[in-house]
Order: C-alpha cells, then sequence, then structure tokens
C-alpha cells in the first residue's frame, strides 16, 4: 500500500555547495541519497513531492562540512499482510516462483500454488494446469496475496499465495506464441 507520510533527515553537505543554489543542492542531494531506498519501519521510498522546511545548518568541526536538518514529505510504498498485488514473475523453480510488485520481492512456495497445477521443468520452467490452459512462467503477470512479510532493516520479504478466489494468471505472454 502506497502512504504519503513527512520524515526528517539530517544531510550533510561539502562548503564548495555553499551559494545561492544551496537549496538546490540540499534537495538534490536529499533526492539522491533517499528515493529508492527502504528502511523496515516506512518501507520503500518511492518519491519525494516535496521539502516542508530546511533547518540551520550546524558546523562540524575539522572537516568544514555543514549539516542541515531536512524536513520532506514523500511517497512510500509498504505490502501488509491480506494485500492483493499484481506482480510480475521473475523467476519459477519446484520449490514456487519469486514475483516482483515494484521494489518489493514475494516468494509463492508450490504448497501455495493451486492443486491443478504441476511443475514442468520444459525449456522453460513453469506451473501449468493438467488441461495446459493457464501457465506460469517468467514475466507471466499474477495476481496474489500477501500471506506474510519480514521486515528487516533495509529490506521487506513477502511470501503470497495465488491459492484462493480471483487470484492468479492475469496475463501470459507465452499465450501469444
Amino acid at each position: 500500500m502506497f502512504f504519503h507520510i513527512t520524515l526528517e533527515r539530517n544531510m550533510q553537505l561539502h562548503p564548495r555547495h555553499f551559494g545561492p543554489h544551496l537549496r538546490d543542492k540540499l534537495v538534490a542531494k536529499l533526492m539522491k541519497d533517499v528515493e529508492g531506498t527502504c528502511s523496515g519501519r516506512h518501507g520503500f521510498v518511492v518519491a519525494i513531492t516535496s521539502v516542508e522546511d530546511i533547518g540551520k545548518g550546524l558546523i562540524r568541526e575539522g572537516t568544514g562540512f555543514v549539516t542541515f536538518p531536512v524536513k520532506y514529505q514523500c511517497v512510500v510504498f509498504r505490502p501488509f499482510k491480506g494485500e492483493i498485488l499484481e506482480a510480475v514473475v521473475t523467476m519459477v523453480n519446484k520449490m514456487g516462483f519469486f514475483a516482483e510488485a515494484g521494489p518489493v520481492q514475494i516468494f509463492v512456495s508450490n504448497h501455495l500454488i493451486p492443486d491443478d497445477m504441476e511443475f514442468q521443468s520444459e525449456d522453460v520452467s513453469n506451473y501449468t494446469t493438467s488441461d495446459g490452459s493457464v501457465k506460469i512462467q517468467k514475466d507471466s503477470e499474477v495476481r496474489l496475496k500477501i500471506i506474510g512479510t519480514r521486515v528487516d532493516a533495509t529490506e521487506i520479504f513477502s511470501i503470497g499465495t495465488i491459492k484462493d478466489d480471483f487470484l492468479g494468471v492475469i496475463n501470459d505472454p507465452g499465450a501469444a506464441s
């Protein structure tokens, strides 16, 4: 799920960046350092939407660097248990498959795949129904349900299932060929 939240961060800036474009340099450094990162507490930072406040800088003795407290608003993505996501399959093996929904990697175990689907290790590894009508392979789009998440300091791991109503393959790239 996406959230719009306010965060704070202390930014260090080298003295060579001081001048009329100080604010622009701070905002550019903030975007470079923060966007695309993951904090276990808030989730993945997708984008910074605005900078609310840049506090007074504090000179660090001996280095000349200045530390500025910066308050900013950003959009974060954090998956929750029970959430339904659409994801792209990145890898299929006999244990299950991995899929990505934006920055989140989700593992779906073979026990959480419908019973009528079996693993096939042909030229392209996949899970196929007995009649061959539905196939899960690399680059397939699937709708899945998050059944568990584990949060580390810099990463979020998720477990999903497609063994429920209205879940499963949305788009199969192999069907076109």
